[in-house]
């Protein structure tokens, strides 16, 4: 799949479809830190280009025949839901439409911050999209559940020619974890130093809390990473209080909670890293999105969860969020109590016999219960084929 990267920034979209085994084959942008930056880390180039000129843009795309174009619009102008005004830069999602529309790869994916799916400028490139010929996934995705331990919710629209709208929503869903992931857990697998269990992030306002608990997700990683105040006040909601121990994440730190590798080279320059780290898209939530994508392009439904979503629909009318929802029900349970070669019955008694289990509420243990119920439904059918 030969890919081209628009407003490739340092590269985290770029390094997530790279190692899902896509093709780079350009990466373009106009921010001379961040190319230098890309073309520190990757084998090919990053080249200047400004896209808001199509024309320009098209001399340079073109000739590189891309399968798939992939880009994240600079978002620092949408507007929140029922504002009117955008700023300049919001037409640079329109600018990403019309180059899809005038190279017309295979696929295409777009990546921006959650708002921009009720702005003016998504609408206004969405109608271009559609016209010309494109199915769409829209889905706005939580990291911590796509590999980053980072509680970062990001929206993203993917298209493929000639395809259905909601095309990927199945293989999206069924590559999701239940759980969000924490920083402690990801640092664990990675063999990562973790020298600390709270840590300070400065807060839009002080209302917020600022100290959290490396047992959860981290918020999201933003452009700045300002130090703890000494004069700094406990919030109620903080989870340690904000003695001298606690500090503010290192840039190499936030790096490794955009889930970009050790060896990723940033630059000497701080303050430009750190903008660059908290522009990017994660790298695993990247290539949980690419490797989503090769799966519906391989038609790889020998997934038995997308098979279980696809069998839930069909036979029982769920939608697509309640099918998902029975998905995260049945994981739940494995953690209680290990799948084995147990009978329906034999399952739900063990499963009963569980303190945990018993600790839940009397929906939730319900909830659970009917997940396997539809489970054990499901696998009689398939062994009766």
């Amino acid at each position: 799949m030969k890919t081209v990267d628009l407003f490739c920034g340092c590269g985290g979209l770029s390094l997530g479809f790279q190692r899902a085994g896509y093709e780079i084959v350009g990466a373009f942008d106009c921010w001379e830190a961040a190319l230098n930056c890309y073309t520190n880390n990757f084998k090919h180039e990053a080249h200047y280009l400004d896209l808001s000129k199509k024309n320009l843009a098209l001399k340079e795309i073109r000739p590189l025949n891309p399968d798939i174009i992939i880009g994240g619009p600079p978002c620092q102008d949408f507007s929140s839901a029922g504002k009117r005004k955008e700023g300049n830069r919001a037409s640079l999602t329109i600018s990403f439409a019309k180059i899809i529309n005038s190279v017309r790869p295979q696929y295409f994916v777009m990546e921006n911050v959650s708002r921009a799916k009720s702005s003016i400028a998504y609408n206004d490139a969405k109608i271009i999209l559609k016209k010309a010929g494109y199915g769409l996934t829209e889905q706005v995705l939580d990291a911590s559940k796509c590999g980053v331990p980072q509680k970062r919710k990001r929206f993203f629209c993917i298209g493929a020619l000639n395809e259905e709208d909601g095309f990927l929503d199945t293989y999206l869903a069924a590559n999701q974890s239940v759980l969000p992931l924490s920083i402690r857990t990801y640092f664990n697998q990675n063999n990562y130093d973790l020298p600390f269990d709270y840590y300070y992030r400065h807060p839009r306002s002080y209302s917020r809390r600022a100290i959290f608990s490396v047992d959860e997700p981290s918020p999201t990683i933003r452009g700045v990473n300002r130090p703890k105040p000494p004069e700094y006040k406990k919030h109620p909601n903080d989870a340690a209080d904000p003695d001298n121990n606690i500090r503010a994440l290192t840039t190499q730190e936030r790096a490794l909670l955009q889930t970009f590798p050790l060896s990723f080279d940033f630059g000497n320059n701080q303050m430009i890293a750190e903008q660059m780290i908290g522009n990017a898209v994660p790298v695993n939530l990247s290539n949980h999105v690419a490797r989503s994508l090769l799966s519906f392009i391989k038609q790889d439904t020998q997934n038995q969860s997308i098979e279980f979503i696809n069998w839930l629909q069909q036979e029982h009318h769920y939608t697509q969020l309640a099918a998902k929802d029975v998905i995260s029900h049945l994981a739940r349970c494995n953690r209680l109590l290990s799948f084995q070669n147990l009978t329906e019955k034999e399952y739900l008694e063990s499963l009963e016999e569980k303190e945990t289990f018993k600790k839940l509420t009397r929906s939730i243990r319900s909830q659970l219960k009917r997940a396997v119920k539809l489970y054990a439904e499901y696998k009689q059918g398939s062994h009766r084929k």
